[in-house]
């Protein structure tokens, strides 16, 4: 199955660029995965389990690298790119 997951990060600091740029450059090097993003939100296509298993782990890892963080996240189960 196909899922699409939007997510928005808002590191708990005030140097924030630098976390979100973090987890973005950690979720493009997941393979198989359609990332695209967007000035408020980045977009993660792909098949359900590798999805659900990059947002786990890079949420971890970011909270690990660089501090607490609260994540708002849409998902959209069976949808793909318009583009694809």
């Amino acid at each position: 199955m196909k899922l699409s997951a939007e997510i928005t990060m808002y590191p708990l600091q005030d140097d924030y660029l630098p976390a979100i740029v973090a987890i973005i450059d950690k979720l493009n090097t997941y393979e198989g995965l359609i990332i695209e993003t967007f000035p408020s939100t980045t977009l993660i296509v792909g098949d359900y389990d590798q999805v659900m298993t990059a947002l786990g782990d890079a949420m971890k890892w970011s909270v690990e690298a660089c501090g607490k963080a609260a994540f708002v996240t849409k998902f959209l189960p069976n949808t793909e790119l318009l583009s694809e």
